[in-house]
């Protein structure tokens, strides 16, 4: 049995890129939905075309998706519509997409029932792709879409090319709204690799270097030759080098370049990095450069992240930082700000679903006097439990910071591997502090909110008794927590303290008595909810735990302070 959220991602490309006023009132119509967030409107006045993104419940998408086809079909006359990228109709593709908590053959379903009532009451047809394509040659968008708008009377009128729901002769209405192509796929990126030329002649012959599908074989293997036939009559294709990658060449009026367009369907198999270099690699060997790297609307975080890592790596530098510093690099090493500002905020998925409001709020989030500062107010939180998840974070922190500086010290460059992951480890304990440093200030208050619960019968009473024992219990739990998280970083600290940089060996010391401190305050915190509990053998037990996690922290913490302070001497 599933559980959770339903989440599907959408993301149709409206053929307007130019006209604001109507690009605006096509996202209004998704944003009137409550269960639906608009991520992102990329426009692009070559192309003509804007890629919406938006995420939500799986019946408020499918609503939100067909208002909008609705309205574009109102609004875009294809009549009157000229751009570089390839279209047939107002709203030329509409995906689905699974997030969480559903499967890309639910997906499928929905879109065939959208595209279904599309052609039924909007009158527009419909051809269903990928996951939800009634037939195998049907799952590649390019053979649903071939011969783009102006194909769309011969295909009308052909059995074997007329669309899958919405059929009849070529009218007025069709004339205008074309057709629409539905779907289910998994998560893509649609990305332009830029080129320092102007022929799309040599844009094009990289992208056939390196898409999946390759290029037609010729005789003697040269670029003029014959171009050899199967049995079949069928053309022979010489495959590319990049799995799992579409891609064509073209040339950009508004950049004044020629661009390497691509379509990258699973990043398990080929990676945005991986794209990128072989990329390079075929334009280099034919006289250009890739410039920069440009990201059509929304991309996964770890697509960024993995490509920052990568390059790191090749640089012998350490992984181990700051998530923040790790998509700087990827966006430096792919030129992501090439043609304009690549903000993370507004073009990765996962930052773009965060609660801005809630993150405002989070403690770790605060300047440091600012944290001091609430924590010296009146109220009892945030208090010595969310402090001591803090000390922890800031141990680790000194420790991964000991291990950066002795990958990249002087002389020690073969070493650079063994601290990185090192480092790596450091950041995933540090990380999991912070969370820490607001779970426990969350517990707290989930005490307050079961006091405050109402007591007026009998069963009121028991209701609130049994919230209040819950929510101690989870009070109980979190500092305890903490103390297992924060022993962790020990062997960070004192792998750091006798390995590491030897002029930051006091940072692995000062790191180990923050952790101590952690430790020994969050003991604190385990013993004085414990008490409250009415379950003693429970109680009993955390307690029992906490003193023996206590108690190896003081023994370590002696241990490393004496590796430091003879290194010191």
């Amino acid at each position: 049995m599933k559980t959770g959220i339903q989440i599907v991602e959408c993301v149709p490309n409206f053929s307007e890129g130019r006209d604001m006023n109507i690009i605006r009132q096509i996202t209004d119509e998704i944003e009137k939905y409550k269960g639906v967030k608009l991520l992102n409107v990329d426009p692009g006045e070559a192309t003509n075309r804007t890629v919406v993104t938006f995420v939500g419940t799986p019946k408020e998408i499918v609503n939100a998706a067909f208002d909008a086809v609705k309205r574009a079909g109102e609004l875009i006359d294809m009549r009157q519509h000229h751009g570089a990228h390839p279209r047939i109709g107002a709203t030329d593709v509409l995906p689905l997409i699974p997030v969480a908590g559903i499967t890309l053959e639910e997906c499928a379903q929905l879109a065939r029932e959208l595209a279904k009532r599309i052609a039924d009451e909007l009158q527009i047809p419909c051809y269903c792709y990928e996951a939800s394509a009634f037939s195998p040659e049907r799952k590649n968008l390019a053979v649903c879409r071939r011969g783009e708008y102006e194909a769309i009377p011969d295909k009308l009128a052909n059995p074997k090319r007329q669309p899958d729901f919405g059929t009849r002769p070529f009218d007025e209405r069709i004339a205008r709204t074309g057709c629409t192509v539905v779907g289910a796929r998994d998560f893509l990126i649609a990305v332009n690799f830029n080129l320092n030329t102007t022929s799309t002649r040599r844009a094009n012959a990289i992208a056939f270097d390196v898409r999946e599908k390759g290029r037609p074989k010729r005789e003697g293997g040269t670029l003029t030759g014959k171009i050899l036939k199967d049995a079949e009559g069928n053309t022979i294709m010489q495959p590319g080098t990049l799995k799992c990658t579409k891609a064509i060449g073209w040339f950009i009026d508004e950049y004044g370049i020629a661009q390497v367009s691509m379509n990258m369907t699973n990043l398990n198999v080929t990676p945005l990095h991986v794209a990128f270099d072989e990329v390079c690699r075929c334009a280099a060997a034919r006289g250009i450069r890739v410039t920069g790297t440009e990201i059509v609307g929304l991309v996964p975080k770890k697509a960024i992240v993995d490509a920052g890592k990568y390059f790191l790596e090749k640089q012998n530098r350490s992984t181990g930082i700051p998530e923040e510093d790790i998509v700087n690099i990827a966006i430096k090493s792919m030129g992501l700000d090439d043609l304009r500002p690549f903000n993370p905020r507004e073009k990765v998925i996962e930052y773009l679903l965060e609660d801005a409001e809630a993150e405002k709020a989070k403690l770790v989030n605060l300047t440091v006097k600012g944290f001091a500062e609430e924590t010296s107010r009146e109220s009892p939180s945030p208090g010595g439990g969310t402090i001591s998840a803090y000390m922890g974070a800031l141990g680790a922190a000194l420790g991964t910071m000991v291990a950066n500086l002795s990958s990249h010290k002087r002389g020690w460059d073969d070493r650079w591997k063994e601290f990185s992951e090192w480092a790596d480890k450091g950041q995933v304990i540090m990380n999991e502090l912070l969370h820490l440093v607001d779970e426990d200030t969350n517990a707290f208050n989930r005490i307050m909110s079961a006091f405050g619960l109402p007591k007026s019968t009998d069963a009121e009473k028991a209701a609130r008794d049994e919230a209040i024992q819950k929510a101690t219990l989870y009070a109980t739990e979190v500092p305890l927590r903490t103390m297992k998280t924060s022993f962790k970083a020990f062997d960070l600290c004192k792998t750091m303290a006798e390995i590491g940089n030897p002029a930051s060996v006091s940072d692995a010391g000062v790191g180990a008595l923050a952790i101590r401190a952690a430790i020994l305050g969050a003991c604190m915190n385990v013993k004085i909810n414990a008490a409250q509990l009415k379950d003693r053998e429970t109680a009993n037990r955390l307690v029992a735990e906490a003193n023996e996690i206590a108690n190896k922290a003081n023994q370590t913490e002696q241990e490393i302070t004496q590796i430091v302070d003879n290194k010191i001497q």
